[in-house]
């Protein structure tokens, strides 16, 4: 009877439980890698408010062509045919010459899709013929999602006279200017920085996922007069509906001068404000703390702690010696505790500072297109793309990414890839084998 009960009861209730326990924890795993590489992703280095043209890669379609000014506005855009079957390399230089010269383009970034690495090498050629003072920089950036983005329904109402084609190559110029701004636009699982995403809890998944973007963008800070509705959407606070609340308010009012001018937003309540207002940002406006992470509730001790200083608040700002001489402990009351008046002298020192870091690029190696230009060996530059827990993958420029083991990641024991390496590292690999 024991050994019935055993076999036909408990061994497998327990196996099945076993089973259900592992699952559970193995999609916590792949749901914790997801976010922390969708963070990594989010918090890459902007290149900055410049002139970008982004180039959409393709050979039989064309390689799509747009280009932005500083603020993310489309001012033009092409389709040019350098590959087969036209092979029209002169009339793809001439374009793309007239579009850098009539635009001022700052920066080019080139989707790293299919033809990516043979688009490089064409605009590098043309690059190569024009003054160095005229030149811009070339960039490969992830189209990860921009074709998502091009053809959904947020990308027509945002371009409903462009083509589907070519609201990609805009995804691809805005991302590099501004990652965060342009990928909070498209469904994080579309990014493609997951391992395993398919197959766990989606509903669980999706919470995840939101929840990293909403850190990222509060993290960060959005300009409250140039951000768009999808980023706003994701401040603490806010949501789609306030979101484009606060868009109308402000296409027809004009910029907002102040953070407190929000309260004027139709449906923005107090408690909405409350939450929302430390993580918008106002540059140029009526007060000057509001450019900074400083939330409303806290500029009255903002102004004491300046006050101690002897100066006005805006020679105060960004004046890292004058506040570091200042002892915290005297501006502790018993609303603000010891870490807020850190936190505010933190900012006051660096008003708006931005966490993300300083913006590098990996420089491909000439020469190196395909699988077939690889050799055991070879040192090359390349970019994280993603990172699982048994090692990383590494886009050197040859359209497949390489994969470096976890075991070989450094030269000691690792246990998470994580503690090594991120999403949009630059790194140094070497070749050991080609499958």
């Amino acid at each position: 009877v024991a050994d019935w009960t055993w076999r036909v009861k408990l061994s497998t209730t327990m196996m099945m439980d076993l089973l259900g326990d592992l699952r559970t924890r193995a999609q916590i795993e792949a749901i914790d890698v997801f976010a922390r590489n969708l963070k990594a992703l989010l918090l890459a280095a902007p290149a900055g408010a410049k002139a970008t043209m982004g180039l959409d890669p393709g050979i039989r379609t064309g390689v799509k062509v747009a280009v932005v000014d500083p603020t993310g506005k489309v001012l033009g855009t092409a389709t040019v045919y350098p590959f087969q079957p036209r092979m029209d390399v002169q009339g793809t230089r001439a374009a793309l010459s007239h579009l850098i010269a009539k635009h001022g383009v700052a920066l080019i970034s080139i989707g790293n899709g299919t033809a990516s690495r043979e688009t490089e090498k064409l605009v590098a050629d043309m690059l190569a013929d024009m003054p160095a003072a005229d030149r811009p920089a070339k960039v490969v950036v992830s189209e990860a999602g921009a074709s998502v983005y091009s053809a959904s329904e947020l990308a027509a109402r945002e371009f409903p006279d462009l083509d589907v084609s070519l609201r990609g190559a805009v995804s691809i110029a805005r991302r590099l200017q501004d990652p965060l701004a342009e990928l909070v636009k498209i469904d994080p699982k579309a990014i493609g920085v997951g391992q395993y995403q398919h197959d766990v809890d989606q509903h669980r998944l999706s919470r995840a996922l939101d929840s990293v973007v909403e850190d990222a963008v509060n993290a960060v800070g959005v300009d409250l007069n140039t951000a768009s509705a999808p980023l706003l959407a994701h401040v603490s606070g806010l949501g789609p509906s306030l979101a484009e609340a606060v868009v109308a308010h402000r296409d027809k009012n004009g910029a907002f001068a102040s953070r407190r001018a929000l309260k004027d937003v139709a449906r923005l309540g107090p408690r909405a404000y409350e939450q929302c207002a430390g993580f918008l940002r106002i540059t140029g406006g009526t007060e000057p703390l509001d450019a900074s992470a400083v939330h409303p509730e806290a500029y009255g001790l903002a102004r004491a702690i300046v006050k101690a200083c002897g100066r006005d608040l805006r020679s105060v700002m960004g004046d890292e010696a004058a506040l570091s001489a200042l002892d915290p402990a005297d501006f502790v009351t018993d609303t603000f505790g010891l870490p807020t008046v850190r936190d505010i002298l933190a900012e006051l020192a660096k008003p708006g500072r931005d966490p993300r870091p300083a913006f590098v690029t990996a420089k491909f190696a000439d020469g190196v297109d395909n699988m077939s230009d690889l050799k055991p060996g070879m040192r090359l530059e390349g970019t994280v793309t993603n990172v699982a827990a048994f090692g990383a993958f590494v886009d050197v420029g040859v359209h497949q990414d390489g994969l470096v083991h976890v075991s070989q990641l450094a030269d000691r024991f690792v246990k998470d890839p994580h503690e090594v390496v991120k999403v949009g590292d630059v790194v140094t690999v070497r070749v050991t084998e080609v499958d």
